[in-house]
């Protein structure tokens, strides 16, 4: 069932596509539609932590600042993935349009059960939530996402063990941000300006633009981001393409106008590389995507 909510004073539409309550989180399926800009407060209670996977290419000036923490003017750009932290006020603001996400209410104490007694929330890890970089947080998210989309055996059971696995990762997550870096790997601070650098439209960065950008030599970088990350930074970059056209592929944009946006020459091009990472061309990969919603939305 598709649910749909306004709100005049914002100018902003909310469809709920599909929805799971769970012991240890609320998950919902949702496209909202802001007809024009938008800047509001957006506060959490202090036993939630928001998570948003947005599945469509974020709002133009995503940005936010916690309101007790930061400077008025101290706006940082929100990626993919953001993890609202539990009794903190944020001042949002974008451009308005429309995306589609999946929002996970996580219970905060499904958190805090594995972060250590001396944890505190740094400048730094309130920062990192705004961007989170995890892959493997991610492809929780996209799962979770596909499961209310498409309920399945023991969809329901399924869904409380992948929450769990999400709980534990986010606290990993935010120990690690707060953690000097491991022995020949980069620091979380490297990592998280790496993907907000490939988050960005048109042709992929050199390795000596991405060393520039860490501040470390070409070498450090290699050796640094496959100890981090468990492979090559080529083939990150390469997988990170694919990913972010995967996102867009859920959009109406044309196919062209995705090829040239993650940075390929040509839609030939594109689709040759897409189809050798995934096994289907782009407009198969679209039309398989678009089938599976209209599947797991049900009738309005």
């Amino acid at each position: 069932m598709i649910l749909k909510q306004s709100d005049p004073e914002r100018a902003v539409q909310l469809i709920q596509e599909a929805e799971l309550l769970l012991p240890a989180a609320h998950l919902q399926l949702v496209s909202l539609n802001h007809a024009g800009p938008d800047d509001h407060i957006f506060t959490r209670n202090r036993d939630v932590y928001w998570i948003d996977l947005c599945l469509t290419p974020r709002r133009p000036h995503a940005r936010a600042r916690y309101v007790d923490r930061w400077q008025p003017q101290r706006f940082r750009s929100m990626g993919a993935i953001v993890a609202l932290p539990p009794g903190f006020k944020m001042h949002l603001k974008h451009e308005g349009g429309r995306h589609v996400s999946l929002i996970c209410g996580l219970r905060a104490d499904a958190v805090h059960r594995w972060l250590p007694g001396d944890f505190h929330w740094t400048d730094r890890r309130l920062e990192a939530c705004l961007d989170i970089s995890s892959s493997i947080i991610c492809a929780l998210m996209v799962r979770l996402a596909k499961e209310l989309r498409q309920p399945g055996i023991a969809g329901r059971q399924l869904s409380e063990a992948l929450v769990l696995q999400l709980s534990i990762e986010i606290a990993r997550y935010l120990i690690a941000v707060g953690a000097p870096a491991e022995r020949g790997g980069l620091a979380a601070w490297r990592l998280r300006e790496i993907d907000r650098r490939l988050a960005e439209p048109g042709e992929l960065p050199t390795l000596a633009e991405i060393a520039s950008l860490c501040d470390i030599s070409v070498r450090q970088l290699t050796r640094g981001f496959r100890a981090s990350r468990g492979c090559s930074i080529g083939d990150y970059l390469a997988q990170s393409r694919i990913e972010m056209a995967k996102r867009r592929l859920a959009t109406d944009e044309s196919i062209k106008v995705i090829a040239v946006s993650v940075g390929f020459s040509s839609q030939s091009t594109f689709t040759y590389a897409f189809r050798r990472a995934t096994g289907l061309t782009p407009r198969d990969f679209r039309q398989r995507l678009l089938h599976r919603m209209e599947r797991g939305n049900g009738p309005a």
